[in-house]
């Protein structure tokens, strides 16, 4: 039994004042709101729903950001790529560090998963003392039923993704 009951919710929400960053509108007069719907035991990671008025901003990401975008449009240029114009249904993962210019082009909602990654040592220990506790379970209970997943369905290791 799991130690809390997860947690069930709706993004019919009253959302709040967001603003944007002044320093990062390039055109318009953008203005978001958001909400938080839930956030980890830890608070590394937290889920919420946000929307924006049409407007021009660049957008600094101090954590990982996935989101799915519920409604309205949005062209994204993170400048590696030719700007791609997204809509409703799709998915995108924004990492740390990322700069990427927003031209939101209707009224946008989304919903967004922050997670906050572990510096790097903490991070590398972490997946150490992972295998090493996998493989002492594979040799010490070969017949063992296998451990819960703590990545999504076909997510597989991270390090494996190719973001090109």
């Amino acid at each position: 039994m799991p130690a809390q009951p997860i947690m069930i919710g709706s993004i019919a929400v009253d959302l709040k004042p967001s603003p944007i960053n002044p320093a990062w509108i390039r055109a318009g007069t953008p203005t978001a709101r958001n909400a938080v719907l839930s956030n980890s035991r830890d608070r590394a990671s937290c889920t919420v729903v946000w929307d924006c008025t049409p407007g021009e901003f660049e957008w600094h990401y101090d954590s990982d950001e996935t989101i799915h975008i519920l409604e309205g449009s949005v062209v994204l240029d993170d400048g590696v790529a030719p700007p791609r114009r997204l809509g409703p249904g799709d998915v995108v993962l924004f990492p740390q560090g990322a700069v990427v210019k927003w031209k939101v082009e209707s009224h946008l909602r989304k919903l967004a998963f922050f997670h906050r990654s572990l510096p790097a040592p903490i991070a590398l220990v972490s997946r150490v003392v992972a295998k090493a506790k996998s493989v002492l379970r594979r040799i010490l209970l070969p017949n063992a039923k296998p451990q819960a997943a703590s990545m999504a369905p076909g997510m597989g290791d991270l390090a494996e993704v190719s973001h090109n």
